[in-house]
């Protein structure tokens, strides 16, 4: 961060200094620092708890009627006791824990590249960029007919399988068999792996000539570089106003939050704050040096927006500094903090719940156990709350109050102050089983394949394409007698039913294979009639939406 400076926490003993926020708190939310149980906690046992599962235990080993695998056992007793806790309180075994953690560090060590397995044979989707696969000239459409000289086509692989040979530590070297499209013979390449990049930052375009769009997947470490670096790259093509697209965007670090929203707030602003049975209240305030502090902002979000999404739009909505467009976020207010247990697993612990400025709450409730708290996402459809404002009702009936006291609710993810509702009538089983047997993306890749010439010349960048491309009656033929291959059933009248949505979603997977996913996006943002949330945030910054709500032009 060169030398700007962090945001400022401020404890309870001087937050007296800033008598206008609210004292009040009650959730919170992501992953900061990791941590270990001292060696003391270990000692001189209760009996009546530590003790007790020590003694069944030791009795389990001795006289139980058959063998035990005492690890599975204690994994399955740890398990089921964060349960009883909250719905994020988790353990992860040692073996997994690594993988788990990369989509949060930003990066993995292999060759760089993200594939897909069709009809038993490994094509590339995308080569990394600047992997050492990108590095070698290993694109799009390639097929991967052999690793370290076994043959990996048509003899039955899994993704798990393609992993586990392609990746591997930084330094050591892969050699990999290539057909590709115009080569008589496979081409041989001999990668060494290095440290990939897992980015965040999905997309990152000109939505007109004065409005950029930056879609952010997660809040990983390596997350704000890329949100600064894309930031400076639409300023500096005319970016004016900003769409921040946390849709589906589950979380991630509290800090990376925290300094994205610092992006935005002027100093001294609150962004977050919080507090634990066993950790006192911390209030975190912005800096004077936000990338973003001067004009309008819309930030989108959906159901699937939680936990540091709802930081930054809680904190945005909370003292005005933009729109909120979409649909109620998820509702996750509680931070975990990662305890290492002795045999190198580890579990994410619940250690305080976060608030927004104006004090509110956001998780949402989980007394009925883990499964009603998974469920109540998917349940929100069947009680309308998707397709019309009027169905959401909040738990906490408590009115907060944003800087220009317009009233908000806690108690269950943040409220849009835009509601969008999506649009079921387009769903069909057709267009889920196109979907789930993974046909778009199938059908997508061979297509482009075969074209890439000739529709580089025809759409010479993604914004000609959007606007130019159209679907044909011959693209979507092709399409269904591709999922008759897979063992799908024509279905004229879910066909009929899902057209524009199947439609839509395969010229913007051919946009993705023939650029990347900027482009993907850009084609569904511009013509989703599902979804409309981005066509919504355009039309809010083309009129009075800001002004009566009491927000800077």
């Amino acid at each position: 961060m060169g030398n700007r400076r962090p945001p400022i926490i401020v404890t309870l003993r001087n937050a007296l200094a800033y008598p206008s926020m609210s004292s009040r708190l009650l959730l919170a939310l992501v992953l900061p620092l990791a941590g270990l149980f001292p060696a003391s906690a270990q000692q001189g046992a209760d009996p009546a708890t530590t003790g007790k599962i020590e003694s069944l235990l030791y009795h389990i080993d001795r006289m139980y009627v058959d063998e035990v695998d005492k690890k599975a056992l204690v994994d399955a007793a740890i398990i089921r006791m964060l349960e009883e806790l909250d719905p994020h309180s988790i353990y992860i075994p040692k073996e997994e824990l690594e993988e788990v953690n990369e989509p949060l560090k930003g990066n993995f060590e292999g060759v760089g590249i993200q594939f897909n397995l069709v009809r038993d044979t490994i094509y590339v989707v995308d080569a990394i960029a600047g992997g050492p696969s990108e590095r070698l000239g290993i694109r799009s459409g390639d097929r991967i007919v052999s690793i370290d000289g076994e043959n990996a086509a048509g003899v039955g692989f899994k993704n798990s399988d393609v992993m586990k040979r392609l990746r591997g530590k930084k330094g050591t070297k892969v050699k990999v068999d290539i057909l590709r499209k115009g080569e008589i013979a496979p081409l041989e390449f001999t990668i060494t792996r290095d440290k990939i990049p897992i980015y965040s930052v999905e997309a990152a375009y000109m939505a007109s000539p004065t409005v950029g769009y930056i879609k952010v997947s997660r809040f990983s470490a390596t997350t704000m570089k890329e949100f600064r670096d894309k930031l400076d790259e639409l300023k500096a093509k005319g970016m004016q106003d900003l769409i921040l697209d946390l849709q589906g965007n589950g979380g991630g670090y509290l800090r990376t939050a925290i300094e994205m929203s610092d992006e935005f707030l002027q100093d001294r602003r609150l962004i977050v704050y919080t507090e634990g049975r066993t950790s006192p209240r911390e209030d975190t305030y912005s800096t004077a040096t936000g990338r973003f502090e001067k004009g309008r902002l819309v930030v989108l979000v959906d159901e699937g927006s939680a936990s540091a999404s709802e930081i930054v739009s809680g904190a945005v909505q909370d003292w005005d500094r933009g729109l909120i467009v979409g649909r109620r976020s998820f509702g996750k207010g509680l931070v975990q903090r990662p305890v290492m247990l002795p045999d190198g697993s580890a579990v994410r612990l619940t250690v305080s719940r976060y608030y927004t400025p104006s004090g509110r709450s956001i998780q949402k409730p989980y007394d009925e156990g883990v499964e009603a708290y998974q469920r109540e996402r998917v349940e929100r459809l069947a009680k309308g709350e998707l397709t019309s404002a009027d169905s959401i009702h909040m738990a906490d009936t408590v009115k907060y109050y944003t800087m220009n006291k317009r009233v908000v609710h806690g108690g269950g993810g943040i409220t849009p102050d835009v509601f969008v509702p999506i649009d079921t009538s387009q769903s069909s089983e057709y267009f889920g089983k196109l979907v789930r047997n993974g046909v778009f993306n199938t059908f997508a890749l061979t297509y482009v394949d075969g074209h890439r010439q000739a529709l580089l010349s025809s759409y010479p960048n993604a914004e000609t394409f959007r606007r130019d491309m159209v679907v044909s009656p011959d693209l979507l033929e092709g399409l269904q007698a591709a999922a008759e291959k897979e063992g799908i059933a024509r279905d004229p009248e879910g066909l009929a039913r899902s057209k524009d949505l199947i439609a839509l979603r395969l010229k913007a997977l051919i946009a993705r294979d023939l650029w990347d996913t900027s482009a993907y996006w850009q084609v569904i943002n511009a013509e989703n009639t599902v979804d409309r949330s981005f066509q919504k945030a355009m039309e809010a910054l083309g009129d009075n939406t800001f002004q009566k709500l009491g927000m800077a032009r």
